[in-house]
């Protein structure tokens, strides 16, 4: 039996302007929240059962409270349902449909907005940080990869007109003005990205051996890192150590309202992720380079974890008749409860 008491919660996805395989080492990011997101709405329910119907993916979700192994369950979306469920251990059940705004599997961080919102209507009730770092264990448990914690963050403590610098370090997040007078335009590159069947696993490996000889990444030299003997180890390296210096580069760039250096520092990032990260494939490549000589584009990267998915790209107004032109949004919350 089912209360009267209806509960909504939204929770946004996220672009990342820059710094990308930064968060798991460490280091710095300048994502945003975005006014694409996820909401559920149901109610609790007298059952030991979660169950959700979403309006954009096949099959419905029906995880019992005391689900232990969320990898059990299907369909695949319905495991980072089950993901929160394992970690928040409700009280009781929920019925409740899901819709989203996302586009699945564009790397805009569907699974994070599906994750911090059913962990609202279920009932967390703590600080952001607690809400990012739950999602983040969800996802883990739902999917097998060993994700950093930076989509979660950027959906649970979203502002509203500002990207977020953040610090992966020290916990930190500076809301960063976003300039006026300029556009956010996600273009999707064709490619659908499946992040658990990717090679984000041996990235964050080899970032993990790079640090076990040089040091955090954050504090090392290129001297240092010129150092490592493995090829492919010391090439990650100098990515996530040079992606940490644009990334402070680019908000001082936003700050200025220099959008000439910001866009260039959006450039020189794609090309790390492509040659030093190899994190990049053929259609994103062609969709920057095709993005960046539009008149008008002052820079372009792919965006997310890569292999597939969207490219982000910093605009005047109005100049791309593609793709999805976002706005930074405030985080997480419940609706009405």
């Amino acid at each position: 039996m089912s209360t009267t008491r209806t509960i909504t919660a939204f929770a946004p996805g996220r672009v990342n302007l820059i710094g990308d395989h930064t968060d798991y080492a460490g280091g710095l990011a300048l994502p945003m929240a975005i006014d694409l997101g996820t909401t559920i709405r149901g109610r609790a329910i007298d059952e030991p059962v979660v169950r959700m119907r979403s309006a954009d993916q096949p099959g419905s979700a029906e995880v019992p409270i005391d689900v232990d192994d969320p990898t059990t369950v299907a369909p695949d979306w319905a495991r980072y349902v089950a993901g929160v469920v394992a970690e928040l251990h409700p009280a009781r059940g929920f019925d409740g449909d899901v819709t989203t705004t996302i586009p699945i599997g564009s790397g805009l961080s569907s699974s994070a907005a599906l994750e911090l919102a059913v962990a609202l209507v279920l009932g967390f009730d703590g600080p952001r940080q607690a809400l990012a770092r739950l999602g983040q264990r969800a996802e883990q448990r739902a999917s097998g990869v060993p994700c950093g914690l930076m989509d979660q963050l950027a959906s649970a403590v979203g502002v509203e007109d500002h990207a977020l610098l953040m610090d992966f370090r020290t916990g930190s997040v500076e809301p960063v003005p976003l300039p006026s007078g300029v556009d956010v335009v996600v273009v999707h590159s064709g490619q659908h990205r499946a992040l658990a069947t990717s090679a984000y696993a041996d990235r964050r490996a080899a970032c993990e051996q790079a640090a076990a000889i040089v040091g955090p990444l954050r504090d090392v030299t290129l001297d240092a890192i010129a150092a490592i003997d493995d090829p492919v180890v010391r090439r990650r390296a100098r990515h996530v150590l040079t992606e940490n210096q644009r990334v402070r580069e680019f908000a001082a760039a936003l700050a200025a309202n220099d959008l000439a250096t910001a866009g260039r520092l959006m450039v020189e990032s794609h090309a790390s992720l492509r040659d030093e990260f190899e994190v990049s494939t053929p259609a994103l490549d062609a969709l920057v380079d095709r993005l960046v000589a539009t008149p008008g584009v002052h820079g372009a990267r792919l965006t997310g974890a890569g292999f597939g998915g969207c490219v982000v790209a910093l605009t005047d107004p109005g100049v791309l008749d593609e793709g999805w032109t976002v706005r930074p949004s405030g985080g997480a919350r419940l609706l009405d409860h």
